[in-house]
């Protein structure tokens, strides 16, 4: 069974309050209407609501919760001391002091308390939203692909073998009467069964590249590089780490992102790729003396490299002053679950 929506349970609340209200009232003024005794039944229905709604508010903020729940349990506090006020006479009014006590208390909370949280503490806040904000920029990405996916099998291998179907229901009429006829559609099926085998490699190697497979991350990156038309210098140095299937993907794609933007966009006249494992970190970096400028905002090729990476706990960083040169450096975890949250 759904929970009732917050909304309607606060309706609740407030139905039942004015009830009780209503009642107490109705009886006070039949047993005299002397001093107003209901206000104190009220207060004790609306004190615990308040408490409770403070909490509720709280848990809904995923940042700052502890000022949240704070400032929510000021005002109730506030609302509740005015009421006492205002049940004993309403003469002097003492709830000043509470309030200034409360907003003391909130000043502490934002300036002093900041102050005394361990750096640790703050770097792993820190963190723990840029990885949130990357597990959504990932899963946007995620399904990003699997559109293109599903696109490319519709618009080509599909619509290929549709093609190869219709092309051979015509060959097999033609047969009797017409045998050439016949035979320049099967001609024709076989070229588009073959075309529609090479969307499929293509599609196949978008995903996870056979290279990757079977020759590993050095392996891959030095085919990529012979496909690069200009001369690429590789040092590739893994230092025996064994990678997992995400992060060798990732890093695999992103130097293939690389140097795709270096042959689109840079006019330099070579590449040098640089890979290296440090710490439980593959790093990368592929330079180029090209025109520099390169701006991360302008295309999605190195907003793609940072999705795919960050989804991993990892990184990117463009250097590109006018005139070159251009180095990408990305870093990505030889393991997803190896976030840097361990101590240094």
């Amino acid at each position: 069974m759904r929970p009732p929506h917050p909304s309607a349970t606060a309706r609740a609340v407030l139905a039942l309050v004015a009830t009780v209200w209503l009642c107490t009232t109705v009886a006070w003024a039949v047993t005299g209407a002397g001093y107003y005794w209901p206000g104190w039944v009220v207060l004790s229905l609306v004190t615990p609501v308040l408490l409770g709604g403070s909490v509720l508010v709280a848990r809904r903020r995923s940042e700052r919760r502890a000022l949240t729940f704070q400032v929510a349990l000021s005002v109730s506090v506030g609302l509740v001391v005015t009421g006492v006020w205002a049940l004993t006479g309403g003469d002097y009014f003492w709830p000043v002091w509470v309030y200034l006590g409360l907003a003391v208390a909130l000043a502490a909370h934002v300036w002093v308390v900041p102050l005394l949280t361990p750096g640790r503490e703050r770097e792993l806040q820190e963190q723990v939203t840029t990885l949130t904000e990357a597990r959504r920029r990932a899963l946007e990405f995620q399904a990003a692909e699997l559109q293109r996916v599903e696109r490319d099998l519709h618009d080509g291998a599909q619509a290929r073998l549709v093609s190869v179907g219709m092309t051979l229901g015509m060959a097999e009429i033609t047969l009797a009467d017409d045998p050439g006829e016949a035979g320049r559609l099967l001609a024709e099926a076989r070229a588009t069964v073959g075309d529609a085998l090479a969307d499929l490699r293509g599609l196949v190697r978008g995903i996870l590249p056979p290279v990757l497979a079977d020759r590993g991350l050095d392996g891959a990156v030095d085919a990529l590089a012979l496909s690069v038309p200009m001369p690429v210098t590789v040092a590739i140095d893994l230092d025996g780490a064994a990678l997992s299937p995400p992060a060798e993907s990732a890093a695999y794609f992103a130097v293939a992102e690389a140097l795709a933007n270096v042959v689109k966009h840079s006019g330099a006249r070579s590449v040098a790729i640089r890979i290296a494992c440090t710490d439980d970190t593959v790093s990368m970096e592929v330079e180029d003396d090209g025109v520099g400028g390169a701006d991360p905002s302008v295309g999605t090729g190195l907003a793609g490299i940072a999705r795919r990476l960050e989804a991993l706990d990892g990184s990117v960083r463009l250097s590109s002053p006018p005139g070159g040169p251009t180095v990408v450096h990305m870093e990505v975890p030889c393991e997803p679950s190896s976030l840097k949250t361990s101590p240094s």
